[in-house]
Formats: structure tokens, sequence, C-alpha cells
């Protein structure tokens, strides 16, 4: 198989190196990341400069962009054959419920998907996250099983594993997504000319994470695994929106 990896903590991450080393085996493997640490970029593409691309001393390719530059890049210009799968990850800490509208993580995963290609978002769950090779062992038993038994082409998974040692991993789990309380306001603070700035404040804590959900998963010791759709489109709004529309004045 060919496998292109990409992150949103940059080539450097531990868990990126971890996790190119584990599909070495499995097959050829090609690194994409970003140059540095670009958590929370989603989905966005750099359109205003130009994308430099250059080779670290391990083999990867690093972009001066975004994870979702990362992905469109290598499978729209730099590598020869599309990629049978792209994996992103393994990032340092969760990427649950709400996360993944701002994850990079699973942004780079998702524009694998957008090309066609399966795709898996990988993170490890904890504050501090050291057990890298558990998430590995979790991704390397999935990608053997769908050899075996593969999933559909459109396949995009969100997969969350706990932060523990391989022999205390529970069970898997297939979960949909749950849902954060509102986030913490804003931190206001001055810089050194005196200047207002403001720090983004922290994530909110899990609001819908009950049974089913991602967090409660997590929570419990499992392996989360959440089926994602690129498709936003809310199909059961369309039937009353479209009522609704009649209503409003035409112009003119």
């Amino acid at each position: 198989m060919r496998f292109l990896l990409s992150n949103d903590d940059g080539y450097l991450a531990r868990g990126l190196e971890e996790l190119a080393a584990g599909l070495d085996a499995m097959g050829e493997v090609t690194v994409v990341a970003p140059d540095r640490d670009r958590s929370g970029a989603s989905n966005s593409l750099t359109l205003d400069n130009p994308i430099r691309v250059q080779r670290a001393y391990n083999g990867f390719f690093f972009v001066n962009g975004t994870p979702t530059d990362c992905v469109h890049l290598a499978i729209t210009g730099l590598l020869d054959a599309d990629p049978d799968m792209v994996i992103s990850g393994v990032n340092s800490g969760a990427n649950l419920g709400d996360d993944v509208l701002y994850s990079g993580t699973v942004a780079a995963a998702m524009e694998g998907r957008f090309l066609g290609c399966p795709a898996m978002a990988v993170s490890l769950a904890g504050d501090n996250p050291c057990h890298y090779r558990t998430a590995v062992e979790v991704v390397l038993e999935m990608l053997e099983t769908m050899q075996r038994d593969p999933l559909p082409s459109e396949t995009l998974l969100n997969v969350n594993v706990p932060d523990v040692p391989s022999d205390r991993l529970g069970a898997w789990e297939v979960t949909r997504l749950g849902h954060r309380h509102r986030a913490e306001p804003a931190v206001e603070a001055r810089d050194p000319r005196n200047r207002r700035i403001f720090w983004v404040g922290s994530v909110g804590a899990g609001l819908d994470a009950g049974p089913g959900t991602d967090f409660h998963a997590i929570e419990e010791g499992r392996v989360s695994i959440t089926p994602l759709q690129v498709d936003l489109t809310r199909y059961r709004q369309m039937a009353p929106l479209s009522l609704w529309t009649k209503g409003v004045r035409k112009a003119g």
C-alpha cells in the first residue's frame, strides 16, 4: 500500500515519526507535514502566498503551510501516484466532538477524502500524551482488518485512542461526535507596548458526553472510532426551509 501521512503538530512531532516507522513494513510511506505546529488551522488553504516544500534529514517533506495545504499539494502536485490511504496523526491530544470543526488533524484527513482517498485522523487523548505506540498499534490493526475486509472508498474516520499502555487499552467502540459546553471567555492582556491583546479561551468541557459519544468512550478507556461525512447539508431541514422561503417577500 501507498500511505500519505500528515499532521498539524509539525513534521518533527513524535506521533508522526512513530506512525511513519510503524507503517514502514506495510508499504510505501510518504510524509508531507507542516513546518511548525498548525493546530486549529481547520480546513484552511494558503492562497495568497507560494507554498514551499523542503525535505528533512529523515526524508519527510515539510511545507510552509497548513495541514490541508500539505495533503492537497501532495496529491495534486508532489506525488507521482495517488496514495491508497491518507492518515493524519498521531495527534498530541484528543480531537473529540466539536474539536473536529477546528482540528488541523481532522482537516488533513478530510482533504484526502475530498481528493478521493480513504482517510483517517488519529489522536492520542491526554493532556501530555506519551503512549504513541498504543495509537500506532491501533492503526496497524485497523489496516490489517481493512485489507481482509475493505471499507467503502469514501471512508473518513476520526480515531481517538486513550493514552495508556496497549495492555490496558479497552475495547473499540464506534461512536458519534459529542458536544462541548461553550468555550471559556477570551483572556485579555497587554503587550509590551501596552496595547490590548486577547488569548483564545480554553475549550469547554463535554456537554453531550454520555454513552455512545466519543467523549464517553475515551472516559471509559476505549478506542473511539467515529465515521465522518464531508457533506454538511442538514437534509432534515430542507423541507421545512422550503416552506419558510415561500413566505419570504421577493425583492421588487
